[in-house]
């Protein structure tokens, strides 16, 4: 399985092993945690992984982060530095039958006075079964289990598992990390780079993020032995950039839904549309973005501009007829209307509270007097009667109650000063007025 990056300072052009060419990511290796680019809030002086070494204790972690950035050169190095005997496996590639072994070897080990540090890569593949034979082990001391993820523990792992591990975030590479792994990998290769300035950035950009991703790149731009420096575009033409990293099922399809959501009700149109073509770029379904769209301007901009609903319905019609890419065009003019349209969640709290006064009131009965009384005997019992038919009255309005007489009136719509919902409030304040007036 490919390791993550290791980094550590260039100590001459790279060798070959014996078994034969190594790529730069695995020669790059660093030979202690503090060599470690880019995870300083664990590793630095203060960092939290570097107190529990220092105090003389390693609990079970998981490591959380996305490809690239380290988390298997954390766990070997840990191993080095607590002297626990390190194996590694891959939930993909392993099965119960093998992870008994794995759990027999390490309590052979720990019978005779030494224990084992066990990573595990894409641990929350495991199932939960799986997962759960992990616990007896971790619990008698026999491992100390590492585990690594890209997706969050909090949706992927056990409770049981989480409750006696800690989660350590791994952050994606900045720039200035990856400027760090580009430095050194020209050291160790002997030679600077044939690229431009302009280049140069261009190519850390290209990694996303991703330490691996980036000498791997590095490792094609050094094969091809161009004699003059090459611009943007000469790269852009032999590379491909590096994919987005978004799962549309994953961690990342509710952070950048989340991100655009917030943005539109942050009524920032820019960043809004940054989102979307992030979402986009990452392969989402345009028609759940269309959906998400409707949603917001339902919850966050209510009656404060009704259209904003019409123009989500209508940018989602338009993308069913014309598709993609012309159709996404539409759905952006959504996005854009909506951030800039005023917001309330005064519907939204008022339904909200609504629901929850109706389910606590039970089966209250509506009045009598606003009950059809289609017989005699409902005549009898009084319904319908007192009725005041609203058309006949001077303002077209009663004024009659109409909640249950044994819950009272309540207020659940308060509209606010902003948009459309300025006008619906006059309307509320008037017919206040004149049920006022009539109780008097």
């Amino acid at each position: 399985m490919p390791p993550d990056l290791f980094d550590q300072p260039a100590t001459g052009a790279p060798a070959a092993s014996k078994g034969g060419p190594r790529p730069l990511a695995d020669q790059l290796r660093p030979a202690s945690l503090s060599d470690v680019i880019g995870q300083d809030h664990l590793l630095g002086p203060e960092g939290s992984l570097r107190a529990m070494l220092d105090a003389g204790t390693l609990p079970s972690l998981i490591l959380w982060g996305p490809p690239g950035v380290g988390k298997t050169t954390i766990a070997q190095l840990l191993s080095a530095e607590t002297d626990l005997a390190f194996v590694q496996i891959s939930a993909i590639f392993t099965g119960v039958p093998d992870l008994r072994k794995v759990f027999d070897a390490a309590r052979l080990r720990h019978e005779q006075g030494r224990g084992t540090l066990l990573f595990v890569d894409e641990i929350h593949r495991f199932n939960k079964a799986q997962q759960d034979g992990f616990l007896p082990h971790m619990e008698r001391g026999t491992i100390v289990l590492v585990g690594a993820t890209t997706e969050n523990p909090s949706f992927e792992l056990n409770r049981a598992l989480l409750s006696r591990a800690q989660v350590l975030v791994l952050n994606r590479l900045e720039h200035r990390d990856l400027e760090r792994i580009l430095s050194r990998a020209e050291t160790a290769l002997g030679r600077a780079l044939p690229l431009t300035g302009e280049a140069r950035d261009m190519l850390v950009i290209m990694a996303d993020g991703d330490g691996r991703a980036l000498l791997n790149l590095i490792e094609q731009v050094h094969g091809w032995q161009a004699k003059d420096k090459l611009d943007p575009d000469a790269v852009a033409k032999r590379l491909n950039r590096t994919a987005p990293k978004y799962d549309k099922s994953g961690d990342a399809h509710y952070n950048l839904i989340s991100a655009l959501h917030k943005s539109v009700r942050g009524s920032d149109p820019d960043a809004a549309l940054y989102w979307f073509a992030r979402m986009l770029d990452g392969g989402e379904d345009p028609r759940f973005l269309a959906r998400r769209l409707t949603r917001m301007a339902v919850e966050d901009i209510g009656l404060a501009d009704p259209e904003a609903q019409v123009q989500c319905l209508s940018a989602w019609q338009t993308y069913e007829r014309l598709g993609s890419p012309e159709g996404e065009l539409a759905l952006a003019g959504a996005v854009v209307y909506m951030a800039l349209a005023p917001k309330s969640n005064a519907l939204y709290r008022a339904y909200k509270d609504a629901r929850r006064f109706a389910a606590n009131t039970g089966s209250a009965n509506p009045p009598k007097h606003i009950l059809n009384a289609p017989t005699s005997l409902m005549k009898e019992e009084g319904y319908g009667k007192g009725y005041q038919y609203d058309h006949d009255s001077e303002e077209g309005f009663s004024g009659q109650e109409y909640f249950p007489e044994e819950t009272g009136r309540k207020v659940f719509y308060t509209p606010k000063q902003r948009g459309f919902e300025r006008e619906l409030k006059k309307r509320i304040d008037y017919f206040t007025e004149i049920r006022a007036k009539m109780s008097r």
